[in-house]
């Protein structure tokens, strides 16, 4: 059972280093923790992405001067993603930490990856209830949710009707502010390639100007709304750079 339960969720080391912010932050009753995130749109940095998530989360796991690391959280970083990232046609791949000469020996460091997705072919070896939700994932939609049979999928779907029928959280559940990051990422690559390259230079000059001048106030600890006068933006162009 959990017992703690948190959406888009913020981890944040330091002003000069990227934070993350995690889909479903979650921790059962044996304080073993769970960071679900969802992932629609094929990327070759998951696995990378999945490495930082769990270095961060791990920094926020032990107080200062605490000696003994056997008392790190036992994790599970957990992607659902609408494609089969590494192609053998399974619904799940779970990674742990192994020895490359002695295979059988696991490095027990409690920390678990975990990698499901919708194009998986091996139902026979996965749970009958993973299948359908993986299969719910693909298709959400009423009829999916009550043809899985699954009463936990139909929980699920009325919970995902509510989110969408909310147009603050809904903006929230669609992740407005990544796809814009990608989508502007893909506008700077086709720009370059249409020889905007003057442009480009001069813009990330300036980007890169205003960015050491953010961090240089944050670390002298003045609020964002501050800096964000100071700088001539917006608070939230501040808390972007930020993060």
């Amino acid at each position: 059972m959990l017992t703690k339960n948190e959406t888009e969720k913020e981890l944040r080391v330091s002003p000069q280093v990227r934070s993350i912010r995690m889909d479903v932050f979650s921790m059962d009753e044996e304080q073993t923790i769970y960071n679900t995130e969802m992932q629609d749109k094929k990327r070759d940095d998951l696995a990378k992405r999945s490495r930082y998530y769990q270095a961060l989360l791990d920094t926020n796991l032990l107080e200062p001067g605490i000696p003994d690391y056997n008392l790190l959280n036992t994790t599970y970083i957990i992607l659902i993603t609408t494609f089969d990232l590494f192609g053998y046609g399974r619904y799940q791949y779970t990674f742990e930490a192994r020895c490359k000469e002695e295979p059988e020996c696991v490095l027990e460091d409690k920390a678990v990856r975990v990698f499901l997705n919708t194009k998986g072919k091996n139902d026979g070896e996965v749970s009958e209830e993973l299948v359908n939700f993986l299969h719910y994932v693909e298709h959400t939609t009423d009829v999916a949710a009550e043809n899985s049979g699954s009463e936990r999928i139909q929980r699920i779907h009325s919970r995902v009707r509510k989110v969408k029928a909310s147009e603050e959280v809904g903006v929230k559940y669609m992740q407005a502010w990544e796809e814009k990051y990608y989508e502007r990422e893909e506008g700077r690559e086709e720009g370059i390639k249409q020889g905007r390259e003057e442009g480009e230079r001069t813009g990330r000059t300036k980007g890169i100007l205003l960015a050491k001048k953010v961090f240089r106030l944050a670390s002298e600890g003045v609020q964002a709304e501050k800096i964000a006068e100071e700088c001539g933006v917006t608070e939230e162009q501040v808390l972007e750079i930020l993060r």
